[in-house]
């Protein structure tokens, strides 16, 4: 038995010419905006691979940390994401996402 979703969106795309159209007029922003996104996806991720390497760090001092050294903590590594995220000297995986959306849209 086969299930299929509710809507017809199906039925709307079994025309390939169609979605290719569609791919046709996509312009250039959208190329921008995917590579922002794809960023912003890597600098999360390595926003919570920092905190989760922090975690591995015994925090056994002389002196305890406070609430505002925990969250000066977390904005610190937020904004070290964001900057090992950037350029060319990142990690890639936005790259290697936008190449992976790229090439999807242009298999339909």
């Amino acid at each position: 038995m086969e299930i299929l979703p509710n809507n017809n969106m199906i039925d709307n795309y079994k025309d390939i010419s169609q979605i290719q159209e569609k791919i046709a007029n996509v312009n250039k922003d959208d190329d921008k905006k995917l590579m922002e996104v794809c960023r912003e996806f890597e600098s999360v991720f390595v926003y919570m691979m920092l905190k989760e390497m922090k975690k591995t760090v015994p925090e056994d001092g002389l002196i305890e940390k406070s609430q505002g050294s925990r969250i000066f903590e977390d904005m610190y590594f937020e904004e070290l994401s964001k900057e090992m995220s950037k350029g060319e000297n990142s990690l890639g995986i936005a790259k290697m996402l936008y190449e992976q959306f790229k090439n999807g849209r242009v298999k339909l």
